[in-house]
């Protein structure tokens, strides 16, 4: 194995409701924890979103209502999912733009303090659209030269991810195998939340990456119009990057 780890790592996908991380919910997860070594764990569980599976989300994963009538809640499983992850880095496929800012908005609404920032994150699809910009299913096939079969299961879209990793390694030999240098390639940007909403300059300060205050220092926008922050908290924004928001303004107020 390429993979060159210090403490493990956890490979996981999320079958959802829907694409949006402040208002969709989670219905199935798999993570696949690969330690030092190459000795594997699973956690699998399908998940009561609390809110009808739309058809267009069942037309995707094929997961449905009565699938889910007896399934816990994700707060029911948020601990022992939290104690399973405890001391890994994550990765996943598209897992930074969605994955993971959704996973941490579930175990924010569940009470759970779950550190995110102590984490470092592989994305295997930026290495992949870095690398060969496809589908994950045209990853599968170009790099372990099989087809995907159930395409949209947790299960098997995890496990496909960690074999893409391993087959990228094996083929691009500029890439290094370590998670601090694998994490750092699979980023595109450096972000303060992990809806990007907020990211850090050249210089490490938090910066808005979106609407009329883009390239803006949330600190200098909190300070010439404080309005904004009520905007933000009363929007449609992902809880995280409230919280984010929040810590920001109080450092801010604490200088």
């Amino acid at each position: 194995m390429n993979l060159l780890l210090k403490r493990p790592l956890a490979f996981f996908d999320l079958e959802t409701t829907g694409i949006s991380i402040s208002t969709d919910r989670i219905v199935e997860i798999s993570v696949l924890k690969i330690h030092p070594g190459g000795k594997k764990e699973w956690f699998h569980s399908r998940v009561n979103p609390g809110m009808p599976v739309p058809p267009q989300a069942v037309a995707v994963h094929g997961i449905t209502d009565e699938d889910l009538r007896e399934a816990p809640s994700f707060k029911e499983i948020a601990v022992s999912l939290a104690t399973f992850l405890e001391g890994t880095d994550l990765a996943g496929y598209n897992a930074g733009r969605f994955d993971i800012p959704l996973l941490a908005e579930e175990f924010l609404r569940a009470g759970v303090d779950f550190d995110f920032r102590r984490r470092k994150f592989i994305d295997v699809q930026v290495i992949f659209q870095k690398k060969e910009p496809r589908t994950l299913s045209a990853a599968y096939r170009f790099y372990c030269d099989r087809e995907l079969k159930e395409a949209h299961s947790s299960m098997a879209d995890t496990e496909a991810t960690f074999e893409i990793l391993q087959a990228q390694l094996e083929r691009y030999t500029d890439l290094e195998g370590t998670v601090n240098k694998l994490s750092e390639y699979s980023a595109f940007t450096s972000n303060a939340d992990f809806a990007g909403r907020i990211i850090f300059d050249e210089e490490g300060r938090e910066v808005f990456n979106f609407g009329k205050y883009k390239g803006r220092l949330v600190e200098e926008v909190l300070k010439t119009d404080p309005s904004y922050y009520s905007w933000m908290m009363n929007g449609d924004f992902p809880l995280y990057t409230k919280k984010v928001l929040t810590e920001i303004r109080l450092r801010h107020f604490g200088k």
